[in-house]
């Protein structure tokens, strides 16, 4: 669906580890030392801090300083406003170091500076501390309230333990330790969804709808999103139309998410009919929403449509975000107009913006993938140039790829040393790069030795690893260890796809094992990797190259019955073969079936 669809709609719309020993009023608070090694503390004579924010802390920390010196001294909740301040900075650690401070001269602490504090050890990912201050609260008499508990909930899923937060939620309601609040639903939720757990979140939600405890639009909106972003779009619509016969309305932030599914799916027809829904429902588009729309033109190379967005947004004053301009220039280089993606990135400062990695990163790859490695690597210089924080994984990963695809070896690996020395973490995506890297250079042993240091490092490797290593045997003439390695996969707890059958496939036919193809073909659908158009075309291809048409029309039949067609290469080595030999009605007849139709 064409902007001319959509773009009414979318103008309408505008319209631990405690001692018994331990007190609380100990004098100094001595808990964390006892729970940090000396490295890893909370906070030492020489804590760190956010230097972007530096002058505000240091007037928070001189500020509550001179009140802990009070004589007298303020009220209780004086110092608990003053170490809000101080977290709502996000300098947990200073924070921490303070209470110490507080303890040791004697002020005042409550349960609601308790709650501070544990919410200091939870945001530091050390929710066992955040427990053991929990259990001094609850030894000193003080009742635990709702935000006490929701803090912990969220502490546990800060430091990944989803299961144990799944537990405590459910113990919250089943021993009714706390009157749960939407926020603390909207935490379990939440965390639920963002771990993956989106099934887990659903269940949970239907099981609150039928409790006093309803959960609100933001828990729906949460559940909404998390189907989206699995691509259970369906479900999410469903989801959506329970909310509102539960009472609820749905709220930009609803339609966007279904949006941006949708859009995932290019089923245009139902995102337009959420826009009209919005008009109806006269909920206005926000920024977030024009540059899903906008993404989602440019990745269909749409890139006119996705600029018609850009306008309807200016014109109803919606300013666009880094985001909106990134997906811009995402399109253009995709379309390899450079000149256009790089106008783009320099209109952002022009529209008050400051260029993010985000933006570099989309530039970078365009020119990476347009061949272009040394306009990739000015601007990469030039991130570097604006500090540290400018380079991400993404912006190094990218960038090794591109140097690795233009020959230039040396350069990447140097480039990866460079990025473990600066400490920006490698993911699996940098290392399936270099290993690409190796294996295309036939520098076999070496990418295995690379596979076990990745490994000894704790790293998974994932399907697309396997398949780099055995394209990488195949390349090298080492067919007898590629299908060693695809029999191993199951064993390492993965399935081969279509493109790793595919290149052995390929090989196999390659090494004239024809049949071995046949039969692996026949594994591919037992073990439920239906094969593919590309799967009936290697072999075909692999036959007429040999001459063997006798052998490759069975696998021409086979293609047509499971409605796959003969790619441009194959097409033209069958009009090729049918044009230099004597009439052949059988084949002709084939073709017809399995060329497309131009």
């Amino acid at each position: 669906m064409r902007i001319s669809a959509i773009a009414p709609p979318i103008r309408r719309a505008i319209a631990a580890k405690s001692s018994p020993n331990y007190g609380i009023f100990a004098d100094p608070f001595s808990l964390f030392c006892s729970n940090f090694h000396s490295k890893d503390r909370l906070f030492s004579p020489n804590f760190k801090r956010d230097l972007n924010c530096e002058s505000e802390v240091d007037e928070a920390i001189l500020l509550f300083r001179k009140m802990v010196r009070m004589r007298p001294q303020p009220p209780i909740f004086e110092f608990t406003k003053q170490l809000k301040v101080i977290v709502n900075m996000k300098q947990y650690s200073v924070a921490l170091k303070l209470f110490d401070e507080m303890r040791e001269l004697g002020a005042p602490v409550n349960e609601y500076t308790m709650t501070i504090l544990i919410n200091c050890c939870c945001n530091l990912k050390r929710v066992d501390v955040g427990f053991a201050v929990f259990g001094i609260i609850l030894k000193h008499g003080y009742e635990a309230n709702v935000t006490t508990f929701t803090t912990l909930l969220k502490g546990l899923f800060l430091d990944d333990k989803v299961a144990d937060a799944e537990k405590l939620f459910k113990k919250i309601l089943t021993l009714k330790l706390c009157e749960p609040n939407d926020v603390t639903i909207l935490t379990a939720i939440d965390g639920l969804c963002k771990a993956g757990r989106v099934h887990t979140a659903h269940d949970l939600l239907l099981l609150l709808e039928k409790t006093i405890y309803k959960p609100n639009v933001k828990a729906y909106n949460a559940v909404i999103n998390g189907l989206c972003k699995g691509g259970m779009v369906d479900d999410a619509l469903q989801l959506k139309s329970r909310m509102i016969d539960e009472g609820l309305s749905a709220t930009v932030v609803t339609y966007t998410s279904m949006i941006q599914g949708l859009c995932d799916f290019g089923r245009w027809k139902e995102v337009k009919d959420l826009l009209n829904e919005m008009v109806n429902n006269k909920i206005s588009l926000n920024v977030v929403t024009f540059s899903i729309l906008v993404d989602a033109f440019c990745k269909e190379g749409n890139v006119k449509e996705a600029e018609d967005v850009l306008e309807i947004m200016k014109q109803q004053n919606i300013r666009p975000n880094i985001f909106t301009y990134s997906a811009l220039i995402d399109g253009y280089c995709l379309q390899g107009k450079m000149d256009k993606a790089k106008e783009v990135f320099d209109s952002i400062t022009g529209n008050g913006l400051k260029p993010c990695i985000v933006a570099y990163n989309s530039l970078i790859n365009g020119y990476c993938k347009n061949g272009k490695v040394d306009e990739a690597w000015r601007l990469f210089l030039e991130a570097s140039s604006k500090g540290l924080e400018y380079l991400d994984t993404i912006t190094y990963t990218t960038m090794i790829h591109g140097l690795l695809s233009q020959g230039r070896n040396a350069d990447g690996w140097k480039l990866y040393k460079d990025m473990e020395a600066r400490q920006v973490n490698p993911n699996l995506r940098t290392y399936n790069t270099l290993l690409e890297g190796l294996c295309k250079t036939r520098q076999i042993s070496e990418a295995f030795s690379f596979l076990k240091m990745i490994e000894d490092k704790g790293v998974s490797p994932n399907i697309v690893t396997y398949g780099i290593l055995i394209n990488g045997l195949c390349k090298d003439g080492k067919l007898e260890d590629a299908k060693k390695l695809l029999n191993e996969l199951p064993s390492k707890g993965l399935e081969p796809d279509n493109h790793i059958y595919n290149v052995i496939i390929g090989s196999l036919c390659e090494e004239g094992f024809v049949d071995e193809a046949k039969d692996l073909l026949i594994k591919m659908e037992r073990s439920g990797c239906a094969p593919n158009s590309m799967s009936y075309n290697i072999i075909i291809h692999c036959l007429l190259k040999k001459k063997k048409l006798d052998k490759a029309i069975p696998f021409l039949e086979e293609m047509h019955k499971k409605g796959f067609f003969a790619d441009a290469s194959t097409s033209s080595m069958l009009i090729n073969h049918l044009q230099g030999s004597k009439k052949d009605d059988v084949l002709l007849e084939m073709m017809k079936k399995a060329v497309p139709k131009i």
